[in-house]
């Protein structure tokens, strides 16, 4: 039979549909299908077909079926089930339709697979991009336990879970049902009441009920709070927040600092070691102590940012600055300056609280008492140190480094205190050196001025605020701190006043912010930890907190140093990249001017020509050892007679001459030499070495210059010789092992072979010409030029020549009137002398007589010895036969014998003790010489200056600072990424 279609949209509202469909089938004449009633489900060819003619879903029609109440017609719709099936008569139309169908849905699948295929792309190519941008992470497989442990603790977790744990829904088991929950609360609403609950093992739960109040009977029976309550109560829930906060951050510091110190070890115990990479502070520290003692002629001025500590005597700087660092570490006193030189404290976070000074390897342990008192008595001796005489504060910097967990990261430099009047034990100036000091650290545009205001005093008294509001009148680079706020409270001080020092309206200057801080409770043994919680419990117990004069904010030190730290940051990051290229300027105009005034020399700087000086100077102390050791003798041989020559003659040769005959000569001659071996002699051959020693080694040292000499280390070379030998001493020993062997000589009078004799004539006959010699060059110089010189030269003598020349002649008579003179004149002949020149009108005295016999006498004595040495030349056969019937007299010979043998064996004992023994002892000495001079800068400085050197220094030190500067860039910029 056939039925009519009904169109129409089947939802959930399935009587409101079929209403909708009864409507539209009677409206419906055009559209035949076949329709039937029918109690099965469709089939998937109905479903196509619902589909295709945009029919609901045939579960939303079959869901029409629960309402069979309603009355419809039965060739339609059957009481329990309603379906459609069957395919209409559609011929061409819906074979096109159908056709039309397919193509949009295979274009669909085309789009959707090009779509898909174009995203895996895309996605692909941005994985690799993320990818690349990843670190490297491979290093923390050293630190990171391997898979085995992995596997290991998720076994042990299994089994702690099957072991302690309950199973799988035993909640469940325990809890009631959602019905029972209701009937309890039913119940529950009219009065007080207990329920039982069971559950299927059997088990009860029993829970009591409070009958319910309504929010308005609530309300008449507790009073409202005022707002001043509220206020209060908001305020306290605000800081407990705050306080849990901390302690939370606190608690999540230490773990992460035992995490730390685990990773540390565990990297230690490895077998390969990384290297650390400094960190961001640390070089920003490295940069402002290149810049600490830097004066550059191009007005390149420090303008790094650094926090100033600022504030009058005892109004807390120190302790702040300590409450920041996490530890005690300055010294204390009651009323007296106690920081007497500018500290540079450099914060940074660390794994252990530690701190070491610049110029030190130690590191003191904060964590210990006894470390922490050996680091105040370190701070105390070195400002003390640094205070010059008749001074009481000094300008120069002691530089240290805090590290610990949670302390942020900044640079702080801790000034003096101002003060107000000097007292007796101060130098006239204090007050002002203070002040100019203070002014020279805030005069930098980008330091962070830290204001620190003693709050239990009157704000009349201070003179710190003043002197700030003068360097930085808008305020924008100064935080303001007051300090014993709690001191200011229990003296009754008036909160209106804090008030109105907190917001900047009292004092005249401006400030970024205003904080309040305690920074202790009057007694100095307190620890850091200590004094944190009773500034906790005090600020949380305060009036002033209470009546709304402190904001949260403007509280506790872990605030301040939290708000310091960002502030120096942010003005770091805005100003490190422009002090960077001004230094590159700079950088380059000297470099300009190096090449414009010294083109061909290399920019040495102070230290780098001391070692170049220092390398020249013990390469010579080395070619020492290439002296040959005939060399040495000949110079040792020759230097001896020039020092002993004079007493030989004048104490011995000359004395002995008198004798009457040989034997008393020789018995003479024995004595006399026998004296001076024991007590003279021997100091005098070490003086000998000492001086031929350094004559040698200057005489390298010239030698050296005139091959490539620079003058600039001529000051330096003769400094370093003049102090090493003054340093060197003669070993002690020497002087008896040549005295031994000195007498051992002086007492051998046997003359073995005629080459020996012969030796000995020469020496006498040449040591003869040259004391002829100095004798007549004498003799010439007091009488003046002879006739010869006068008419041929037009020299004149003078009236004292004149009366030398008269003197001599009268003199000279005396000496051939006897055959054998005396060396020294009588009384009465030096009288007679001087009454004939008188009668030829010479007025002269005994003093002026003397001297010219002196010399005189001495010419003859030498003419005489010198023709006695040309008699003796074939004397030798006739001194081995003792000189009998032969009438010469040659003992002289062999004194001179005696003396050349001695010469002989003291320089051979000289040179093998230089050879052996003071040479490697002189260059020890010049090594340490050297040592001390490096270590001594201004010894150093004074020994090399000049243009050249200031200017190559002055480079060094603005390339330093501008590679560090970069350095430092370059991690910040890093660390922004």
């Amino acid at each position: 039979m056939m039925h009519r279609v009904v169109p129409g949209v089947f939802g959930p509202k399935c009587q409101q549909c079929l209403q909708k469909s009864v409507k539209a089938y009677h409206s419906t004449k055009n559209i035949r299908i076949n329709a039937l009633i029918s109690h099965h489900s469709l089939s998937r060819q109905d479903l196509y077909i619902c589909r295709l003619l945009r029919l609901p879903h045939p579960s939303s029609i079959q869901c029409m079926s629960r309402y069979s109440m309603l009355r419809l017609p039965k060739t339609i719709y059957n009481k329990n089930r309603l379906a459609v099936y069957g395919i209409p008569f559609l011929r061409s139309a819906s074979h096109l339709r159908l056709l039309a169908t397919v193509s949009r849905f295979l274009r669909l699948r085309y789009l959707v697979l090009g779509t898909t295929v174009g995203g895996g792309v895309a996605l692909n190519k941005t994985y690799e991009s993320w990818k690349d941008r990843i670190p490297d992470l491979g290093w923390l497989k050293e630190f990171l336990p391997d898979r085995k442990y992995f596997t290991q603790f998720g076994e042990r977790m299994k089994a702690y879970r099957s072991n302690y744990l309950p199973e799988k829904g035993w909640l469940k088991n325990k809890l009631p049902s959602w019905k029972t929950i209701s009937d309890w609360l039913d119940e529950g609403s009219e009065g007080g009441s207990s329920t039982v609950f069971g559950d299927e093992a059997g088990s009860t739960v029993t829970m009591h009920v409070l009958p319910f109040k309504s929010e308005a009977s609530q309300e008449d029976t507790q009073p409202k709070p005022s707002d001043k309550q509220r206020l209060e109560q908001i305020q306290d829930e605000m800081l407990k927040v705050q306080i849990t906060y901390q302690k939370e951050v606190e608690r999540l510091e230490k773990e992460n600092r035992e995490l730390r110190k685990q990773l540390l070890l565990r990297g230690q115990k490895n077998a390969k070691k990384r290297t650390m990479r400094k960190s961001l502070i640390d070089m920003y520290s490295e940069v402002l102590d290149e810049l600490a003692d830097y004066d550059s002629s191009y007005n390149t001025q420090d303008h790094l940012p650094r926090v100033i500590v600022v504030g009058d005597q005892s109004s807390g700087k120190t302790s702040v600055l300590e409450m920041v660092a996490q530890a005690r570490i300055f010294p204390r006193g009651s009323g007296e300056m106690m920081t007497r030189s500018p500290v540079k404290v450099t914060l940074s976070e660390g794994p252990y609280h530690i701190a070491q000074f610049k110029d030190s390897n130690r590191e003191f342990d904060l964590t210990k008492d006894t470390e922490l008192a050996a680091l105040r008595k370190e701070v105390e001796v070195r400002m003390k140190s640094s205070v010059g005489d008749a001074k009481t504060v000094s300008s120069d910097v002691i530089s240290m480094t805090v590290k610990g967990p949670g302390i942020q990261r900044m640079v702080l430099v801790d000034l003096p205190g101002i003060i107000s009047t000097e007292t007796t034990g101060m130098a006239t100036n204090t007050r002002d050196s203070i002040q100019r000091m203070c002014k020279t650290y805030m005069e930098n545009p980008n330091a962070i001025i830290l204001c620190i205001q003693d709050g239990s005093l009157d704000a009349e008294r201070s003179n710190v605020t003043d002197l700030v509001s003068q360097m930085d009148p808008q305020g924008k680079r100064t935080i303001f701190v007051l300090t014993k706020v709690d001191l200011a409270e229990s003296s009754l001080y008036n909160p209106d006043r804090i008030k109105q020092i907190l917001e900047g309206k009292l004092f005249p200057m401006k400030a970024l912010g205003y904080f309040a801080v305690v920074t202790g409770k009057g007694n100095t043994n307190d620890s850091i930890h200590t004094i944190k919680e009773f500034e906790e419990n005090f600020f949380r117990s305060s009036k002033l907190f209470r009546e709304g004069v402190l904001k949260p904010s403007q509280m506790t030190t872990r605030n301040l140093s939290m708000a310091v730290s960002e502030c120096f940051w942010k003005m770091v990051k805005e100003s490190v990249e422009q002090q960077a290229d001004a230094f590159k300027a700079t950088r380059f105009n000297l470099e300009t001017e190096w090449k414009n005034i010294f083109p061909r020399l290399r920019e040495l700087d102070r230290d780098e020509l001391f070692e170049k000086a220092r390398g020249e100077i013990l390469d010579e102390v080395i070619n020492l050892s290439q002296v040959t050791p005939q060399q040495w003798e000949e110079a040792f041989s020759k230097k001896l007679w020039d020092k002993m020559s004079t007493h030989v003659f004048e104490n011995i040769y000359l004395p002995a001459s008198q004798a009457e005959d040989a034997g008393t000569f020789n018995t003479t001659i024995d004595i006399r030499l026998k004296h001076w071996a024991d007590q003279q002699l021997p100091r005098k051959c070490v003086e000998v070495g000492w001086d031929t020693l350094q004559e040698e080694f200057v005489k390298f040292v010239e030698n050296n210059n005139n091959k490539d000499h620079d003058p600039i280390f001529d000051n330096l070379k003769d400094s370093v010789i003049c102090e090493s030998m003054t340093k060197h001493k003669w070993d002690e020993k020497a002087e008896d092992s040549l005295r031994v062997i000195q007498i051992n000589a002086l007492e051998d009078r046997s003359v073995s072979d005629k080459q020996q004799w012969d030796q000995a004539i020469q020496f006498m006959e040449t040591t003869l010409k040259d004391k002829l010699k100095q004798a007549e060059s004498a003799l010439r110089s007091m009488v003046g030029p002879g006739t010869r010189e006068q008419w041929l030269y037009w020299q004149y003598k003078s009236l004292e020549q004149k009366n030398r020349a008269a003197t001599k002649t009268e003199l000279e008579r005396l000496l051939q009137s006897k055959n054998k003179h005396k060396p020294t004149l009588q009384f009465d002949e030096l009288t007679t002398a001087r009454k004939n020149l008188q009668t030829q009108g010479v007025e002269v005295d005994s003093e002026f007589i003397r001297e010219t016999w002196y010399q005189l006498y001495r010419q003859d004595f030498f003419k005489k010895a010198l023709q006695t040495a040309q008699e003796c030349r074939k004397g030798f056969y006739h001194y081995q036969g003792g000189f009998t019937n032969s009438g010469l007299e040659c003992n002289d010979v062999v004194l001179f014998w005696r003396l050349q043998k001695m010469l002989q064996i003291t320089s051979n004992a000289l040179r093998q003790q230089v050879m052996n023994n003071e040479a490697r002892r002189l260059e020890r000495n010049i090594k340490d010489v050297l040592e001390d001079i490096s270590d001594d800068k201004q010894t150093m400085q004074r020994l090399l200056t000049g243009k050249r050197v200031l200017l190559a220094e002055e480079l060094k030190r603005v390339r330093q600072i501008q590679e560090k500067l970069e350095e430092f860039v370059q991690a910040l910029n890093k660390e922004k990424q």
